[in-house]
C-alpha cells in the first residue's frame, strides 16, 4: 500500500454524499491525513475513515473479545450504498421541489442581485451571477445563509461590511 501524500487518492467516507467515495488529499499533518475533497460532489472536509473499515474495525474487536455482533446494538445498522443513494436521491429531489415551488411564476423583478454586502432573511429570491436564481432558505449565522439553487444548497456570505 502506498503511503498518502497531499494531491494523492484516497478512499473516504463523504459526510455531504454519505457515502464511503474516493477523495483528494487537501491537508496532512505529519503522516496523518487531516481534510480530503470529495472527487464527486467537490466538498471539502476533515478525513474521515470510509464506514466499511471502520465497521471491519468493529467486528474485528468483537472477534477479538469473543462476542459476535448481535443487531441489538445502539447504534444505526450500517445501510446500503443502494439505500445511501435512495435517501441522496430523495433529499435531491425534495431540495429541487422546494426551489421550483419557491421560484415559480415569479416576476423577475422579485429577484434581488446577490450581493455580500446586502442582508438576507428567509424566503427572500436572489439572483446570483454563477448559481442562477435561488431562494434563501435559512440564516445560518449572521455572516452566512444557506440559499437553495437549481443545482442544489449553497453557504454563501451576506451582511458583509463593504469596504
Amino acid at each position: 500500500m502506498k503511503k498518502p501524500h497531499a494531491g494523492g487518492e484516497i478512499d473516504a467516507y463523504c459526510t455531504k454524499c454519505r457515502m464511503d467515495l474516493n477523495h483528494r488529499i487537501v491537508a496532512m499533518v505529519g503522516d496523518t491525513v487531516k481534510q480530503v475533497e470529495c472527487l464527486t460532489c467537490r466538498g471539502t472536509h476533515n478525513y474521515r475513515r470510509p464506514q466499511s473499515e471502520v465497521a471491519a474495525a468493529a467486528e474485528k474487536r468483537l472477534a477479538a473479545k469473543g462476542e459476535r455482533s448481535s443487531g441489538t446494538s445502539p447504534s444505526k445498522p450500517p445501510r446500503s450504498a443502494a439505500a445511501r443513494e435512495t435517501i441522496a436521491a430523495r433529499t435531491e429531489r425534495e431540495q429541487k421541489h422546494a426551489w421550483e415551488k419557491s421560484i415559480a411564476g415569479q416576476p423577475s423583478s422579485a429577484f434581488r442581485l446577490y450581493r455580500v454586502f446586502e442582508n438576507f432573511n428567509p424566503g427572500d429570491l436572489v439572483r446570483h451571477s454563477k448559481f442562477g436564481d435561488g431562494v434563501i432558505a435559512r440564516v445560518i449565522d449572521r455572516g452566512k445563509v444557506e440559499v437553495l439553487f437549481q443545482e442544489g444548497p449553497k453557504t454563501l456570505a451576506h451582511n458583509q461590511q463593504a469596504s
